[in-house]
């Protein structure tokens, strides 16, 4: 690493000192705590849904999933942008281009408040079919699903626009900054879940609509104070000039971020039909059952549980993955090559041993504890004990496939990864869960096995695509 340590012509390293699996960890830390903290928006959402009567509190937890899916459809594939970013700003930075840097911001902020708009237009006028299709046969869902994502898609706007000053931060080593923004953000979002879910403070008690309502006033609130932070930087980066605009520069940034939308839609999609597997799951047990038993959700229920514990290790493979993302895109714009293959094999290390010690604790130790906290329905935790536990033994898979995602969309090869999920998610994922959940008749457990192949799989895939190093090539 001795040539890491040093200055590369004009090229500022810094970040780039030091033992590789300190720097990563020194940069993956705030940014682990960050992406929990906004994710935990979502999962604050579950734990106060079980706390709501029955059958209330399954048909709200049924619906949050396909509610998630849709924003993140809408929301995530815009909030893509981010990819292109940081792999922009990682190299200007790294070339000591500070200027160019502050231009990349600018242009990617004014994207996301031109297209979060019109973003959240279509989405107002396409959510109604997208609910009933993922949630075929249960009203009470599907009318709580449509009023949390009416909230949920007025912060479009500030979730792709946080996204792409995120990305900036990121790329130029700050990953505290969303940590802070998270941190305040989320405590905003448990006062006001508390206040509107249940109607606290003399407001009035909406439900699990009223987490979609605090979600949205949080994330504009979390927006504002990226801004602030970004506002600092003015100076030194000069971000705020109407002249930065240029729509050479935004094209640049799009041709990265293009196909990680794409990715976005395509996982999306794909798990918007993997969920309707557990509705149809739903359907077919409550068929010619008495009307009093139908109203639970039991597999619709169980998913969301499961992927909202799940999306915890998610996002913090991806934080791991940010990180990364961040040191090849400098060692990269550093004419270092190889050093970015080395920070991105270091961070695949530490993510089997920090993900293989949350997988043992999700899947065998505590997993009773855990499903008892997220659900009171002795249904829906039977439901979910085989599922966790066989995602806590694959998480350390799940930490490769996502840290080395990560790390190609840093190296700018945006275009292999939104191909390969594409053909992961409707070749692998989605017909194995179908076939061995409806046809062999194997249930939620079937379903959640076509996931481990598909885990197992991209972790194959993303691996592969690594070391064969041609993404060392690629010029920004």
């Amino acid at each position: 690493m001795a040539s890491a340590t040093a200055t590369h012509g004009k090229v500022d390293l810094g970040v780039l000192k030091g033992p590789p699996y300190w720097t990563i960890l020194s940069l993956a830390a705030p940014t682990v705590f960050a992406m929990l903290f906004q994710s935990a928006v979502n999962e604050i959402d579950v734990v106060f849904f079980s706390h709501l009567p029955y059958p209330e509190s399954s048909n709200a937890q049924a619906a949050l999933l396909p509610s998630l899916i849709i924003v993140w459809l809408f929301g995530g594939s815009l909030s893509a942008i981010s990819v292109g970013t940081q792999a922009l700003v990682g190299r200007r930075y790294a070339e000591h281009d500070n200027e160019a840097a502050g231009k990349v911001l600018a242009n990617s902020a004014f994207f996301c408040l031109v297209a979060g708009v019109a973003f959240s237009i279509v989405g107002a006028f396409t959510i109604k079919k997208l609910i009933n299709a993922m949630i075929p046969s249960n009203p009470e869902a599907q009318a709580i699903a449509y009023e949390y994502s009416r909230y949920r898609l007025l912060g479009v706007v500030s979730m792709s626009m946080t996204m792409a000053v995120k990305s900036f931060f990121d790329g130029i080593s700050k990953t505290y900054v969303h940590f802070v923004a998270s941190l305040l953000m989320n405590v905003v979002n448990v006062i006001l879940c508390y206040t509107f879910i249940f109607g606290h403070f003399g407001a009035p008690r909406m439900g699990a609509p009223g987490a979609g309502l605090s979600a949205l006033v949080a994330t504009w609130i979390g927006l504002g104070i990226m801004l602030f932070f970004a506002s600092r930087e003015r100076k030194r980066f000069q971000p705020l000039r109407l002249a930065n605009l240029s729509r050479a520069l935004t094209w640049d940034i799009l041709k990265l971020s293009i196909p990680a939308g794409f990715a976005t839609i395509v996982m999306m999609l794909g798990f918007g039909m993997f969920s309707s597997v557990a509705g149809r799951l739903d359907k077919a047990a409550l068929h010619g059952v008495a009307a009093t038993a139908m109203s639970e959700a039991v597999n619709g229920a169980a998913t969301t549980n499961i992927v909202a514990l799940m999306k915890l290790t998610f996002t913090a493979c991806i934080a791991f993955g940010t990180a990364t993302a961040t040191l090849v895109a400098q060692s990269l714009g550093a004419k270092l090559p190889e050093e970015a293959q080395k920070f991105g094999w270091a961070s695949v290390r530490l993510g089997l041993v920090v993900f293989g010690v949350v997988g043992l604790c999700e899947g065998v130790l505590f997993t009773p504890q855990i499903v008892g906290v997220i659900s009171h329905s002795d249904a829906v935790k039977d439901a979910m004990m085989g599922p966790m536990r066989l995602m806590g033994v694959l998480t350390p898979v799940i930490a490769v496939a996502m840290i080395l995602t990560e790390a190609l969309f840093g190296a700018g090869t945006p275009t292999f990864v939104a191909i390969a999920q594409f053909l992961l998610v409707f070749f692998v994922l989605v017909p194995i869960a179908y076939v061995l959940a409806l046809l062999m008749n194997q249930g939620l457990m079937g379903m959640w096995m076509g996931a481990a192949v598909y885990i197992c799989t991209a972790a194959v895939v993303m691996t592969a695509k690594f070391r064969m190093g041609t993404w060392k090539k690629i010029l920004l």
